[in-house]
């Protein structure tokens, strides 16, 4: 549940700042583009996102029949399990001086006499004869057996806890970009799968929070669900590494549709995949290239598919022309209603109309070079 409470909730937010025009300088499209570029309706997006995580759990549930069965204790016992892992790596460490002249065993009687019995166990081979602790026998009988040196078992709750899961993170992040990447580009260079399933994803020419997992239910499974799966299932992840994972995935997802470009978010900046990275690929000049989705960026860089060269010209012209749409449909309804319309004022010809327009719009929204902006002409109210 906690990737799809994250889902909605982040989104919420973001919606909450679309609604009352909180943010207006970070914003990457004006509520005039929101309104008249995009082909779906707020309500079909949500019917389409609610479906794909009724998917998502239906698979989970499934996944869980994979899951090991539940044990008390079982996190001692692992952490066990490496200590014994470190002292057997200790049981070739002699040998290994040996290689280069050291005799380690008298080199550990001497560190021993001296009174560093400890370090004189690890050069020893990992022996230490004093190291004992009473345990009770399958049979009821109270014996007293070799014990763990504190820094076996300190050593071994840090791979378990932390380096074992920071690997296991890492390797879902990886397998996560690495299946979107060429999948997502898949659906882009052959015309049946665009039309088919992922041209509907494409429906949002201005991407927002919620409508991040909008997808055809057979692409949201391939892509998403399946992909955060074979992640999950490779990298050996628990059920704990495992909920941590998708709900980072998840809010990752989320952050990238937002359509702000916030300076203080470090989700836009600990990686170069972000929301004004992604929004490139929903435009029509950006939509075969920026595949790379929801972490890093590194696929697009090494198989060069990367956008390269400036944006802000081609911004500008979706924000005028969608601006043009949103003052023709007020004059049309203006004129049904029988409301006199007044013709604009003429523009000097020393000034083109288009110069002016862009240098207004350049005011009003969010540029890549500073990201400063004032409020724009359309009231937030239309959302």
């Amino acid at each position: 549940m906690l990737p799809i409470i994250a889902y909605w909730a982040l989104s919420m937010v973001y919606h909450y700042i679309d609604v009352y025009d909180l943010f207006p300088q970070y914003r990457l499209h004006t509520p005039a583009e929101v309104l008249k570029r995009n082909h779906v309706s707020r309500w079909e997006v949500v019917r389409d996102v609610i479906l794909q995580q009724v998917i998502q759990t239906i698979a989970g549930l499934a996944m869980s029949y994979l899951d090991p069965q539940e044990c008390l204790g079982k996190e001692e016992y692992d952490v066990a399990v490496w200590a014994q892992r470190i002292r057997l790596l200790q049981r070739a460490l002699p040998r290994m001086l040996a290689l280069v002249g050291i005799d380690a065993m008298g080199l550990a009687k001497t560190l021993s006499i001296n009174g560093h019995t400890i370090l004189g166990g690890v050069l020893a081979g990992g022996r230490y004869p004093g190291l004992t602790q009473t345990t009770i026998l399958e049979n009821g009988v109270e014996a007293i057996v070799p014990a763990f040196a504190g820094w076996e078992l300190t050593t071994a709750s840090f791979i378990y806890w932390y380096f074992i899961p920071a690997v296991q993170f890492i390797w879902g992040v990886c397998v996560v970009d690495t299946w979107q990447y060429f999948l997502h580009r898949a659906m882009h260079m052959n015309r049946w799968l665009y039309v088919t399933f992922h041209s509907r994803h494409h429906r949002l020419y201005v991407p927002y929070a919620f409508g991040a997992l909008y997808n055809h239910p057979v692409e949201g499974f391939l892509l998403d669900t399946a992909g955060t799966g074979v992640a999950f299932l490779t990298a050996r992840m628990t059920i704990r590494q495992s909920m941590w994972f998708f709900t980072c995935s998840t809010i990752k997802t989320v952050d990238d549709h937002c359509g702000y470009a916030f300076p203080w978010d470090p989700l836009q900046h600990f990686t170069s995949n972000n929301a004004a990275y992604h929004d490139i690929h929903h435009q029509s000049w950006g939509i075969k290239t920026n595949f790379s989705q929801p972490f890093f960026t590194f696929w697009d860089h090494l198989l060069e598919t990367q956008w390269r060269g400036d944006v802000r010209l081609r911004y500008e012209r979706g924000r005028e022309a969608a601006q043009r749409k949103l003052d023709g449909t007020a004059v049309q309804e203006h004129g049904v209603k029988g409301e006199t319309v007044t013709t604009p004022a003429r523009v000097s010809s020393d000034e083109p109309a288009d110069t002016n327009a862009r240098s207004r719009l350049r005011r009003k929204t969010a540029t890549f070079d500073g990201l400063k902006g004032a409020k724009h002409g359309v009231t937030s109210s239309v959302l």
